[in-house]
Parts: C-alpha cells; structure tokens; sequence
C-alpha cells in the first residue's frame, strides 16, 4: 500500500485515466485500426490530464467545500 500523502497524486492518476480514456474513445470513435489510433490519442489526453488534475483537484477541493454545508 501506498503512503497517505500520495493520496493527491494517486487520486489524480485514476482520474486522468478514466478521463482521458473516455474523451479518446469518444474522440476516434468506432472505426478500423482502432486500437492504435485509440492508443496515440488516449496516450496524448492522459499526458495532458494528468498533470491538469494535479494542479486543478485542489482548487476544486476548496470551491466544493465552501459549496458544501457542514453536517448539522
């Protein structure tokens, strides 16, 4: 297991994964030689996810908790 305080880069790491997963498939769509075409657009969004999620997951973090009412 990994150490607590890499919980902002782990998280960031699937995030961009998943999201850059979905925009490629939906960005290619479904034609032949897929899986290569898919391959190169999925690798470029995951460089560009990844390192945008680190820097804007904070950001998000503190605008959700100002939004977020406190338990009562």
């Amino acid at each position: 297991m990994l150490h607590p305080r890499l919980r902002t880069v782990v998280f960031a790491f699937f995030m961009a994964l998943f999201m850059s997963l979905v925009i490629s498939i939906f960005n290619v769509g479904l034609i032949d030689n897929i899986a290569t075409i898919w391959l190169k657009a999925w690798a470029f969004a995951f460089c560009v996810a990844f390192p945008t999620v680190i820097f804007v997951a904070p950001v998000v973090h503190k605008l959700t908790n100002k939004l977020i009412r406190a338990p009562l």
